[in-house]
C-alpha cells in the first residue's frame, strides 16, 4: 500500500507540475507586454511574441545579462524586483529602454515582464529639450529689454540716445511677443482635437486669408504676393489652423527673399490630394539642412532671423498642422534659386 500511495503522490505532483506550466504559458501568451517564464536554471519555458520581437530570447536562453541578473535576484526575493534597463537589440544594435519586473511564479519558475518605454523616454527627452530651448529663447529678449530699460533710465539727458534705445526696446518687445504667440500656436496644434474644431473649409479662402495677413510684412520687405487659387476645393479641417500654417509658409518666404522679388501661392488637386504651394526666389536652403528645417527653433540663417524677429517655430507649426489633417509638408530648394514648400492635404479626410 505504501508503494501505491507513493506512486499516486508522484503522479499527482507531475499533474500539478504540468498544469502549472500550462497556466504559465497561457499567462505569457495573453499579456500585452513582452513576457518570459524561466525555470530555476534560467532556461526559457515560455516566451511571448513581444519577447521574441524585442530579441530577448535566443536558443531558449535570455541573452541580456541585465535581465538574467534581475531573474536571479527574483529567486532570492519574497516579492517582485524591478529595474529600468537599456538594452541593445537586433543586427544594428538598436537601443531600447525598458522597465523590467521579475518575480517567483510558484516553486519552480520565475516570471519576467518587460515594458518598452523607448517612446515615452524619447518624449520626455524631447520635452526637456523643448523647455531648455524655450528658456534660452526667452532669456535673450527679456535680458535685452532689461538692459535697454536701464540704458534709457541712464540717458534721460540725451534725447537722441533715448530715442535709439527706445526703438531697440520696441524691437525686442515685438520679438518677445512673436515668440510667445508662436509658442501658443505650437501648443494649440500639438494638442488639437480636430473632431471638435473642424468644419468644411474652402482652401481658396484659407489662402486668401493667409495672404491678406501677410500683406503688411510683404510691403515692408518690398515683396509682391501673387496668389492663384480657384474656389471650390473643400476639405474637412480646422480653418484657423490651416490659415496659420499657410501664413507661416508665406511669411518665411517673404523673410528669406530679396527685396523687389515675388512670392507665389498656388492651389492644385492631384489624385484626391490638395496641394498648396508657396514659392519664393530667395536665398534657398542647403541640402544638408533641409531635413532639419521643421525642427523647433531651427533657423537656416540665424542672423537674418535676429533682424526679422523670426522664432524658428513657424515651420514646426506647419508640420504639426499638416500631420493633424493626415497630410504632409514637402520642400524643394536650391541655394541661390529659391524654395517651394508644398502643403499636401487629402481631400477625403472626413475621418481625420
Amino acid at each position: 500500500m505504501g508503494f501505491i500511495a507513493a506512486r499516486r503522490a508522484e503522479k499527482t505532483a507531475e499533474s500539478e507540475f504540468d498544469a502549472f506550466e500550462i497556466v504559465a504559458a497561457q499567462v505569457v501568451d495573453v499579456i500585452a507586454t513582452a513576457g518570459v517564464v524561466l525555470d530555476l536554471d534560467n532556461n526559457v519555458v515560455r516566451a511571448s511574441p513581444g519577447a521574441i520581437q524585442f530579441g530577448l530570447v535566443q536558443n531558449r536562453r535570455l541573452i541580456h545579462a541585465a535581465l538574467v541578473n534581475l531573474a536571479d535576484r527574483a529567486k532570492e526575493s519574497s516579492g517582485a524586483v524591478q529595474e529600468d534597463v537599456l538594452l541593445e537589440t537586433g543586427l544594428r544594435k538598436d537601443q531600447i529602454f525598458v522597465h523590467a519586473r521579475a518575480a517567483r511564479f510558484g516553486e519552480r519558475y520565475v516570471m519576467l515582464l518587460v515594458d518598452d518605454r523607448t517612446e515615452s523616454r524619447k518624449l520626455e527627452e524631447t520635452r526637456r529639450d523643448f523647455v531648455a530651448n524655450v528658456s534660452h529663447e526667452l532669456k535673450t529678449p527679456i535680458g535685452a529689454i532689461g538692459l535697454l530699460a536701464e540704458a534709457i533710465a541712464g540717458a534721460t539727458d540725451d534725447p537722441e540716445m533715448v530715442e535709439k534705445f527706445t526703438e531697440s526696446l520696441q524691437k525686442e518687445a515685438l520679438r518677445l511677443g512673436n515668440l510667445v504667440q508662436e509658442l501658443i500656436q505650437l501648443s494649440r496644434v500639438q494638442g488639437a482635437k480636430l473632431s471638435e474644431t473642424s468644419s468644411e473649409v474652402d482652401l481658396a479662402a484659407v489662402i486668401s486669408d493667409a495672404v491678406e495677413r501677410n500683406q503688411l510684412v510683404a510691403e515692408q520687405h518690398n515683396i509682391k504676393l501673387a496668389a492663384n487659387a480657384t474656389p471650390g476645393t473643400k476639405i474637412f479641417a480646422d480653418y484657423e489652423m490651416l490659415v496659420t500654417a499657410v501664413r507661416n509658409l508665406i511669411e518665411n518666404a517673404i523673410v528669406y527673399s530679396e527685396q523687389h522679388s515675388q512670392v507665389g501661392v498656388g492651389l492644385r488637386v492631384i489624385d484626391s490630394v490638395a496641394e498648396i504651394t508657396v514659392t519664393d526666389s530667395g536665398i534657398g536652403i542647403p541640402e544638408s539642412e533641409q531635413e532639419r528645417i521643421f525642427e523647433r527653433f531651427y533657423r537656416v540663417d540665424p542672423s537674418r532671423s535676429r533682424e526679422t524677429g523670426g522664432t524658428g517655430l513657424g515651420s514646426s507649426i506647419v508640420k504639426h498642422a499638416a500631420a493633424n489633417h493626415r497630410g504632409e509638408v514637402k520642400i524643394f530648394s536650391k541655394e541661390g534659386v529659391g524654395s517651394t514648400f508644398t502643403l499636401r492635404l487629402p481631400i477625403d479626410n472626413q475621418g481625420a
